[in-house]
């Protein structure tokens, strides 16, 4: 059974940081893209960052500069450094895999496994 676990989660002060895995079992997803998703309160899904297989990266906007995504394909895990964070980055943090698409962007269509997420809370 493929799974995506995602961990780290929690409560944080604006301004702090925070370190989210993603640990993929039942396959390896070595030469596959993965992304994070977030889902605020409230709101729809939202694209925040992917890494394909070598290891570029590509992120939103609104996190560039303080959001990085990194693999550990010894460990078939994927990460989320979240530094200087805000009240708006408050949400549900999901891991997604792409294994059939090319794509490796903000369309959720491009990927085909998903973590069952973890909650970030960044206090003001």
């Amino acid at each position: 059974q493929v799974q995506l676990v995602e961990s780290g989660g929690g409560l944080v002060q604006a301004g702090g940081s925070l370190r989210l895995s993603c640990a993929a079992s039942g396959r390896t997803f070595n030469r596959d893209a993965m992304g994070w998703f977030r889902q605020p309160p409230g709101k729809e899904r939202e694209f925040v960052g992917a890494i394909n297989w070598i290891g570029n990266t590509y992120y939103t906007d609104s996190v560039k500069g303080r959001f990085t995504i990194s693999r550990d394909n010894a460990k078939n895990t994927v990460y989320l450094r979240m530094n200087s964070l805000k009240p708006e980055d408050t949400a549900v943090y999901y891991c997604a895999a792409a294994t059939r698409s090319q794509g490796w962007g903000p369309n959720e269509n491009d990927y085909d496994y998903w973590g069952q997420g973890t909650q970030v809370t960044v206090s003001s």
